[in-house]
């Protein structure tokens, strides 16, 4: 008898396989002392070799299926394996307090796992999932355990597991696992994230379906509905393979949109770009033809180093990206760091509230070294590409002009010195800060281009900390409130006569998506994955009908009202 069961559609697809178990070893961890500190030092140091080769050697074997992007992840595994601020605690636990290389390793881990869940930004919390993933393959080392190798699967299945981890998910081959199926996980996992870029169909989040289902047991399965039948009937099959030949035929649908225009259907012209975090996911950008990097989080040059990168180090990795975009804008945000994101040799002020305190542009003013350096490295990067700088967190227009009157002054100094440099750098802006949205006008008077960053527009507008689970209610993108603030900040540069991007995660949500087309919006940067589906749904909007919604909208009360408007308005319009 067929059963059906519902998670979370993490990844679109349909697939029709047997089921391949992965069944971990239960692992017990005690905290038991040692004797001989030199023996368990040098266990847990044979340990960590032994999985560095282990990385080393799936990083070779799935370079041969993945793209350099994609097998990245494992460089980040291997920089935790020798990160001292992860190895130094660890041997002092073992040193010190005599503890065995287990405990200490799994007590230094957790810590560690802790810090990236606390940060707000998503990609600092997918890390956390990096760092379990090594923890778990030094623990297996110490205990002389084998982890299943998924790269040799080599008959169609749907993988079920309690969770997948980066290094799992990385290796597998899709040409093989149609699908996986985990206990836990949501749509901003690291796993999630994997499975879209392979197009592979997940569904997590299913609670028991590692008891439900037993090897070769034959699943049915719809990433998008996030639906699951076990062992279904012949009838469901069929119902199974309708929806695959639809899904096919709506891939093959959105990969035309590749080498197409971003218009409207009444062709009003919008740039769809890509947001990234390093040189390697410029790589998604070209791979979905993105018009454009609307946003590249310098931060993480700083985050991944073990002190302050320098000039030369920076202007390798600007130059990098710019040269791969081979023309196409590519527009940085120099360094947001602070609130959740903190540097190992830094040491940040103690603060009340730390997302309203010492960050961003903040700690640019502050630290004029730091920011000339980075500055100088833009600026020489710029002759090898299409280079715009924007300043995160600006508040007032002074603070702005501060900013800029720094650049101009570098910009000055890097050109004396005889490097090359580009006469066309664009500066501008993020609006993160209701303030900022209020006197956008007055902004670009000096500003080249504000983009919005709405996770933050959006916590301080609705004075609601987004990792607060009690008052989670108020993220909510869609209320007027919202709207009109984005509107304004719209509305305000084109009075100026700039351009406005959104870099937040509003730009890629298909339900706000007409909204921003109507309301003006010149640039949406999304994550690579999101942008065919996006120039899809624009396509099949009239400019002119998104702009009457938006006044519909603005007139609402909620963002439950909002929404019934955009469902109201994609019925009618026959969209998506």
């Amino acid at each position: 008898m067929s059963q059906k069961i519902k998670g979370i559609g993490a990844s679109n697809g349909v697939s029709i396989a047997k089921v391949f178990k992965i069944e971990e070893t239960k692992i017990e961890i005690n905290s038991n002392k040692i004797v001989n500190v030199e023996q368990e030092l040098e266990t847990f140091r044979s340990a960590l070799k032994k999985a560095t080769e282990q990385v080393e050697k799936i990083k070779e074997k799935a370079l041969l299926t993945l793209s350099e992007e994609e097998a990245s992840v494992f460089d980040a595994h291997l920089l935790f394996i020798s990160d001292p601020s992860i190895i130094e605690p660890i041997e002092a636990m073992i040193t010190t307090d005599n503890f065995n290389a287990v405990y200490s390793t799994d007590v230094v881990m957790k810590q560690k796992i802790e810090e990236f869940l606390a940060f707000d930004d998503p990609y600092f919390k997918e890390r956390a999932a990096d760092i379990k993933d090594v923890a778990s393959r030094i623990i297996k080392a110490l205990l002389n355990i084998e982890s299943v190798d998924l790269s040799e699967i080599n008959e169609e299945t749907i993988i079920v597991a309690e969770d997948l981890t980066p290094s799992d998910t990385a290796q597998l081959n899709k040409k093989f696992v149609k699908g996986f199926l985990t206990n836990i996980g949501g749509r901003t996992s690291y796993s999630a994230i994997m499975a879209r870029s392979l197009e592979i169909p997940a569904i997590l989040g299913l609670g028991n379906i590692t008891e439900l289902v037993e090897n070769n047991d034959i699943v049915a399965m719809n990433g998008e509905t996030g639906i699951a039948i076990i062992k279904p009937t012949e009838e469901e099959i069929s119902t199974f393979k309708n929806e695959y030949e639809n899904y096919l035929n709506y891939k093959k649908e959105l990969e035309t949109f590749l080498n197409k225009e971003s218009k409207s259907k009444d062709n009003k012209k919008v740039k769809i770009a890509s947001n990234i975090g390093s040189v390697q996911d410029s790589e998604g950008a070209l791979k979905f033809n993105a018009d454009a990097v609307g946003l590249f989080r310098s931060e993480f040059l700083y985050m991944d180093a073990e002190n302050w990168p320098t000039e030369d180090e920076q202007f390798n990795s600007y130059k990098a990206v710019l040269e791969k975009m081979n023309g196409k804008q590519v527009v940085v945000r120099t360094l947001d760091i602070g609130g959740d994101k903190t540097l190992k040799y830094f040491k940040f002020p103690e603060e009340m509230n730390p997302f309203l305190g010492y960050r961003a542009i903040r700690l640019s003013l502050d630290r004029k070294d730091t920011f000339v350096t980075q500055l100088r490295a833009l600026i020489r990067a710029s002759a090898y590409g299409n280079l715009a700088i924007m300043f995160p967190m600006i508040a007032t227009v002074d603070e702005f002009k501060e900013a800029k009157k720094i650049y101009n002054e570098v910009y000055e100094q890097v050109k004396s010195e005889g490097y090359e440099v580009s006469e066309n750098i664009e500066v501008g802006m993020m609006v993160e800060v209701p303030s900022a949205a209020v006197l956008t006008e007055q902004f670009c008077k000096y500003a080249d281009f504000v983009s919005i960053g709405t996770n933050d527009l959006m916590q301080y507008t609705m004075a609601s900390d987004r990792m607060n689970e009690k008052v989670s209610y108020l993220y909510q993108p869609l209320n007027p409130s919202i709207l009109k603030l984005i509107k304004m900040t719209i509305d305000g540069a084109h009075k100026a006569g700039k351009w406005a991007g959104m870099c937040g995660e509003m730009a890629g949500d298909l339900n706000a998506i007409p909204l921003l087309l109507g309301m003006g919006l010149d640039e949406f940067s999304m994550s690579s994955t999101s942008i065919l589906e996006a120039k899809k749904l624009i396509s099949e909007i009239e400019y002119s009908k998104a702009h009457k919604l938006v006044h519909q909208a603005l007139k609402c009360d909620n963002e439950f009202e909002v929404k019934q408007l955009l469902d109201q308005f994609k019925k009618e319009n026959e969209i998506l």
